[in-house]
Parts: C-alpha cells; sequence; structure tokens
C-alpha cells in the first residue's frame, strides 16, 4: 500500500466543513503528476482525481461522494484515504483515457451520450459544428477561461451568415446575430455542463461568468389572422392542405406532424399523442371539437400503424409548398411553416387560455417562452383599461377601401 498523503483541511469532515463552496475543487498532490481533489458542494463534497497528461494539460474525473454526513463505505462514499487509493488504482487502469480532454471531447460526449435521439440533436450539432468546434475545438476544456468564451461569442454575433454580408449598420441584422450567437453559446454551455456533471472536469465556473447578450429576443409578433389561415388552406395543394391544416389544429410543429401515425389519434379522449417533442418527451395535444372532426375524418378506415398525413414528408419539403400556397393567397410577406405554430398560439393566448395551458399543449416545459412571445397578447386588465379610459378625439379617416 502506498504511503499515506496527510492534509489537515481534507482528512476530516470537521476540517472540510469549514472549506468555502466553490467550482474549484480543493487538491492535494499523492504523486507524480496525481492529484486528489475535494470539490466543497451546497449539500455534500464530491471527491476527484487529477492527472497531468502532459502538454501542461490536465484530466479530471470525479470518483465518490465524500463522507460529509454518511460513513464511508468503500465504493459510492469515501474518506480522504480511500479517495487517494482509489485515485492510484484508476491511473493504473488498462483502457481508462489519460488523454487531455478538449473542447470536441465534450461536445462529442454530449450529444452522443445526453441528445442522441431527440429532435433537437440535428440543429445543436450543426450549430456547433459551425460555430463552437472551429475556433474552440481543439482548447482544452480545462484551460478556457471566461475571456476566451466571451470573445468568441462576441465574434460570432459579427460575423456574416455563409454567402451574406452583415451591415453592422442595420440594428435589425445585428439583433438576430446577437440572437444566434446567444443560441449557440447556450448549446456550448449545455455540452460543458454535461462534462462537468460527468466528472470530466473539475470547474464549470469559467463559463458559467459569461453571460448571453441581454434584450435581443423579440416577441413573435407576426400570426396570420383568420381569414388569411382560410385563404392558406383553400391556396394549398391537396397533400399540403391536410399537413398546414393539422399544424393548425394542433399548434404541433412540422417534424412532430410528419411522424404522428393514425393511432396516435385517440376518438375517447379528444387528443392527439406526440410520441416524442423538441425535449424529448411525449405529450397529448388536446383538440378541439373542429380538429376532433378533422382527424376524426381522416383516420377513419385507416390502420393505425398509417401516417396520419397519408405520406412521407422530407425534412424542409414543406418549405416550397408554403411558398406557393403564401403566392395563391395573397399572404404578403410570405410565412414559413413554423409561423402557423406561431398562429395557433397567438389566437390560444388572445382567446384567454391560460399560459400554462398553452406552454402545455405547445410542449415547453414551462411558461417562460410562452410569455416572452405571446405574453403581449393576453388580455389584462391594462389593456381593459386603457381602451375603457383613453382619450377618444372623434377623428375618423373614412375608405372605400378594404383589406382582403
Amino acid at each position: 500500500m502506498a504511503k499515506r498523503v496527510r492534509d489537515s483541511d481534507l482528512e476530516n469532515r470537521a476540517t472540510r466543513s469549514r472549506l468555502k463552496v466553490r467550482g474549484q475543487p480543493y487538491y492535494k498532490i499523492i504523486g507524480e503528476g496525481l492529484h486528489v481533489g475535494y470539490r466543497k458542494g451546497k449539500r455534500h463534497g464530491m471527491w476527484v482525481v487529477r492527472r497531468y497528461v502532459g502538454e501542461g494539460a490536465y484530466n479530471v474525473e470525479t470518483i465518490a461522494e465524500a463522507d460529509d454526513f454518511a460513513d464511508a463505505d468503500g465504493e459510492r462514499v469515501l474518506n480522504f484515504w480511500q479517495a487517494q487509493e482509489c485515485a492510484r488504482q484508476l491511473t493504473g487502469t488498462p483502457g481508462r483515457s489519460n488523454g487531455p480532454y478538449r473542447v470536441k471531447d465534450a461536445i462529442s460526449d454530449y450529444l452522443a451520450g445526453h441528445l442522441d435521439g431527440r429532435p433537437s440533436y440535428k440543429d445543436t450539432k450543426l450549430r456547433l459544428e459551425a460555430h463552437a468546434l472551429p475556433v474552440l475545438g481543439d482548447k482544452y476544456v480545462s484551460e478556457l477561461t471566461a475571456d476566451m468564451i466571451r470573445k468568441w461569442h462576441r465574434d460570432m454575433a459579427k460575423a456574416p451568415r455563409r454567402g451574406r454580408t452583415l451591415d453592422l449598420n442595420d440594428p435589425e441584422i445585428v439583433r438576430k446575430r446577437k440572437v444566434t450567437a446567444n443560441r449557440v453559446l447556450s448549446f456550448l454551455k449545455a455540452a460543458l455542463n454535461y462534462a462537468f456533471t460527468e466528472g470530466k472536469v473539475a470547474s464549470d465556473i469559467e463559463w458559467r461568468k459569461v453571460r448571453p447578450f441581454p434584450k435581443v429576443e423579440r416577441s413573435r409578433s407576426s400570426y396570420l389572422n383568420f381569414a388569411q389561415c382560410r385563404r392558406l388552406i383553400n391556396a394549398s395543394d391537396k397533400d399540403f392542405r391536410v399537413l398546414v391544416r393539422a399544424a393548425l389544429e394542433t399548434g404541433a410543429r412540422y417534424g412532430e406532424l410528419c411522424r404522428l401515425r393514425v393511432a396516435d389519434y385517440n376518438p375517447d379522449s379528444g387528443t392527439m399523442h406526440i410520441h416524442l417533442s423538441k425535449s424529448g418527451d411525449s405529450r397529448h395535444i388536446i383538440l378541439t371539437e373542429d380538429g376532433q372532426e378533422f382527424f376524426g375524418h381522416l383516420v377513419a378506415g385507416r390502420a393505425g400503424t398509417d401516417l396520419m398525413l397519408g405520406r412521407e414528408w422530407h425534412p424542409s419539403e414543406q418549405q416550397r409548398h408554403m411558398l406557393a400556397a403564401c403566392e395563391r393567397a395573397k399572404i404578403d410577406p410570405p410565412v414559413g411553416f413554423h409561423q402557423i405554430r406561431h398562429t395557433w398560439a397567438s389566437h390560444a393566448v388572445m382567446g384567454g387560455m391560460p399560459l400554462p395551458v398553452v406552454a402545455r399543449n405547445l410542449g415547453h416545459v414551462d411558461t417562460r417562452m410562452v410569455e416572452r412571445h405571446y405574453g403581449h397578447l393576453a388580455p389584462s386588465y391594462v389593456v381593459e383599461a386603457v381602451r375603457k379610459h383613453a382619450p377618444r378625439f372623434g377623428v375618423s379617416e373614412r375608405s372605400n377601401v378594404k383589406a382582403l
């Protein structure tokens, strides 16, 4: 057995209880290039092992819970001496990676270990590959600094989209680039947080310091009115009309609609089952009487395994159909298919549907997205008070021109 290395701050739970809570572990060297660390959390501490892998880089791994409150059992809970022995054993374990852990490794582990099979996988992967890997991919996660990530974040917001020029004098273009930069930053931080919780890195404090650009999100103010919805349905070709009507009745995403099977509609409860939403969870969409009638006719006499919409729709295939339908329906400027989802949400909120119910039907985990994008449409005492008490000047401009 190797000689025990003493440390008055880490040897027992009483002295560890006086240490400050922090993301960076309290380290003690126990051998050449080998350290045992104690990460002090708000609830309890964790033992980590840090090994030098060359070129100024370390590999950090969480090994067990510290015996701050529970007695050591030699496996899940370790005391300081057991943590030392475990660290030495791990160093000699065949097949255990001692290589440097880079940002590209963190992204790869996050995609494979957390997002694989989820609808958001493809978009997250493409954005991280396009924006994060070229600049940060080869950086050691342990050497990332807040300033390094902030610079990457700022530079991304100033970079034009592929094949386009960026007019920095146009505030709306700048705002949209900042929105994109914020989204990619959130993806990167999610990957790094996953690495931290999996014990791949010792601290998350550096990227926690980095904040997104403030006040760049805008509410989804654009939606179709009822007349435009009817024109859009009538202007769509036969197959696409079914897809548009299904979107208007459910508020579901394009990908969710494409995966629907006949058996997903439950006529007894008047609901549509979405097996896999963007968040990775399932949900049941509650349908109106019109929606129940529409889907009832759509599934009548068909096998439960049949595609609900009658044919297979491929990624992005809806775009050209939507553009053509908007042109025929005289919807100018034309809107994208996702705008139908916003239309459902906007009219639901304006009709008085509680925001938690809207969020539940749309598949959001909470009401934050709904409040941000549609909260201004909700009837409130402020709107009622202004329209009741604001001055009216008796001036009217009359015209024979009527809006379509």
